[in-house]
């Protein structure tokens, strides 16, 4: 037993070299391949409802809830990369070029953003639901996806047209994704995490200081 707890300490501090804040840099094949899967399931997600906004170009959609959600499963990391680059993948798509830029920044901020503070690496068995990090993460995440926007806006098309979508992106769009995220984590989040723990171990890594006070 002991030399098991030694091995797994050893192994920890190994880790802990290649990750930032406990979470693995995707350098292995099952890294990447989650991040190609969540970024195309956040393009969808995102190109699914498409309501125009001619006002700036732009246009409302819930492609923030598979931001959060991909943030609230697997951390900062992968939720910053899988956010921005699967954001930024749709309004290419779409047409929406003028925008792919600064959606490839604000949304991977709002992934990394929601994965920083909801932290999943440090869910025990009695959290693994909803817990009060998710909900000031999905807050603060989509806030900052609002003040983004706004800001891009307000620089491209003048203070009228930018309070025009802030409204829109905090009402619908912002409301409607954070109600699904928080969904997502009361019900499913779990289940997904303790039936695959052979692919969280290759994500984040537990604080081995922490669980052996």
């Amino acid at each position: 037993m002991e030399d098991t707890s030694k091995n797994d300490k050893e192994k920890y501090f190994q880790y802990k070299k290649k990750a930032f804040m406990g979470y693995l840099y995707p350098t292995n094949s099952l890294s990447i391949s989650i991040i190609g899967i969540f970024a195309a399931l956040i393009c969808v997600l995102t190109m699914v409802i498409v309501i125009p906004v001619p006002a700036t170009q732009g246009f409302i959609n819930i492609g923030d809830a598979g931001v959060m959600i991909t943030g609230l499963l697997f951390g900062p990391i992968i939720g910053g990369l899988a956010g921005g680059i699967g954001s930024a993948l749709a309004d290419l798509i779409l047409g929406y070029t003028i925008y792919a830029p600064a959606t490839l920044i604000i949304k991977g901020l709002e992934g990394f953003i929601v994965g920083l503070i909801a932290n999943p690496r440090k869910l025990n068995d009695r959290d693994k639901k909803l817990t009060y990090r998710d909900v000031l993460a999905v807050i603060i995440g989509g806030a900052v996806m609002v003040l983004g926007y706004f800001i891009y806006e307000l620089i491209l098309f003048g203070l009228p047209s930018a309070l025009y979508e802030f409204f829109l992106n905090g009402i619908i769009q912002y409301g409607i994704s954070v109600l699904i995220a928080l969904i997502f984590a009361q019900t499913v989040r779990k289940n997904i995490i303790d039936s695959l723990p052979q692919v969280f171990d290759k994500i984040f890594i537990i604080d081995m200081t922490e669980n052996n006070t």
